[in-house]
């Protein structure tokens, strides 16, 4: 087989295109093999591996999945060669020589728009997988930063290597490796000081008030996203995103007054942006995102207008005709969703929710305590589906 990431990148796309969670694609393959597979769950954390490149499919697998999406098996899984990002960096280094320049300003432009794709996969792409891309262009960012370059070329060069450091480190939150992160963190900083870059400097104070938020210290993440507000431009996409964050600070606190406050501030910072050329990029802050910030600190504040919020975000972000699949995105308002309906008394339909954002895999390890969060209140209610809900979240954590 080729590359793992590539082939595991394929399947993913192929279940995500169609809609399909994987439960629901464990129940095609079921449907389609030749003999009884193991239980479904089995099935679905086989799924999950798959995807996720920790083991190729036998034989078996890999003939259902060539059914299931009626491609060749040359087409799903002979990927082979360099990693993307590996033949990217190398066009780098070749256009970098023909130049005869050890940076260079196409070096650094191609740099940036590298930088910018990778934001824009941030949405859609596991994070471990996008660590690795992270990682090899910093390596190269490295080995240049030795190169003779001028002061402009310099501040470029010290601008991109920030992104990516910022962009590295919020993998390894979502991955919950919180010393990585805050390695990488105090790089993003460092070279945002040393580059003058204020919006690079403020989403990196709003990067460690989300991290703050997902541990449990709210008024941490209070302070940080207001310190974040103080650094970035008030034109910027920071200052937005810190403002949002800074509501959910105050949602999590329990202050519904300063959460619906903070709520309107976003709402007038947001009113007048166009959508931004490329709405899934990590660091361009989308007006549509505004409503999924609003759907989840209303949830988290137990305002029952949640419930509409997150059903409008989960309609939008599944509908085909909505751009690019945003399918961790719509798993997360799936979760606001599910939460919203416990605050209004419908347990039922939250578990049913809970179970649909659970086994569409894409919930990442940053966001496990929301899901504890929603388990642990349907047991508490007693539903029938409780115990199947815990059974299919404790296989994904011990995964």
């Amino acid at each position: 087989m080729g590359d793992a990431s590539a082939w595991a990148a394929l399947l993913r796309t192929e279940r995500t295109r169609r809609g399909w969670s994987q439960r629901d694609l464990a129940r095609e393959l079921s449907a389609l093999a030749d003999r009884p597979l193991p239980k479904l769950e089995s099935v679905i954390r086989r799924i999950r591996d798959h995807e996720g490149g920790k083991h190729q499919p036998d034989d078996e697998y890999t003939e259902l999945y060539c059914r299931v999406y009626g491609l060749s098996e040359h087409i799903l899984f002979s990927n082979a060669g360099e990693p993307e990002s590996d033949d990217e960096i190398a066009a780098m280094e070749l256009a970098r020589r023909a130049a005869a320049s050890d940076v260079g300003g196409e070096t650094l432009q191609r740099l940036e728009l590298a930088a910018d794709d990778l934001a824009s996969a941030y949405p859609s792409t596991p994070p471990a997988q996008l660590l690795g891309r992270v990682r090899r262009h910093l390596e190269y960012v490295t080995r240049l930063m030795d190169g003779r370059k001028t002061i402009a070329e310099h501040r470029r060069l010290l601008v991109v290597g920030g992104w990516l450091s910022l962009l590295g480190a919020t993998c390894h939150i979502d991955l919950r490796q919180h010393v990585l992160a805050a390695a990488r963190l105090r790089t993003a900083a460092d070279l945002a000081r040393h580059a003058e870059h204020a919006e690079l400097a403020a989403w990196c104070v709003e990067t460690r008030a989300w991290q703050a938020l997902i541990l449990g210290g709210y008024r941490e993440a209070l302070t940080l996203s207001q310190g974040a507000q103080a650094l970035a431009p008030r034109d910027s996409s920071a200052f937005i995103q810190a403002t949002a964050q800074e509501g959910r600070a105050w949602a999590r606190l329990g202050d519904g007054a300063a959460t619906r406050a903070t709520l309107t501030r976003v709402h007038r910072l947001v009113s007048p942006l166009p959508v931004p050329e490329r709405p899934e990029h990590h660091y361009q802050y989308d007006p549509a995102k505004s409503e999924a910030y609003t759907a989840t600190t209303l949830s988290w504040v137990g305002d029952p207008a949640a419930v509409g919020y997150a059903r409008q975000v989960v309609a939008r972000l599944e509908s085909p005709g909505e751009g690019l699949p945003r399918p961790r995105r719509a798993a997360l308002a799936r979760l606001d969703l599910a939460l919203a309906l416990l605050a209004t008394d419908q347990p039922e339909e939250a578990a049913h929710i809970t179970m649909a954002a659970v086994g569409s895999g894409e919930i990442v390890p940053s966001s496990w305590w929301r899901v504890a969060e929603l388990v642990a209140a349907v047991e508490r209610r007693g539903l029938p589906e409780a115990v199947e809900l815990g059974e299919v979240f404790r296989a994904e954590i011990e995964d």
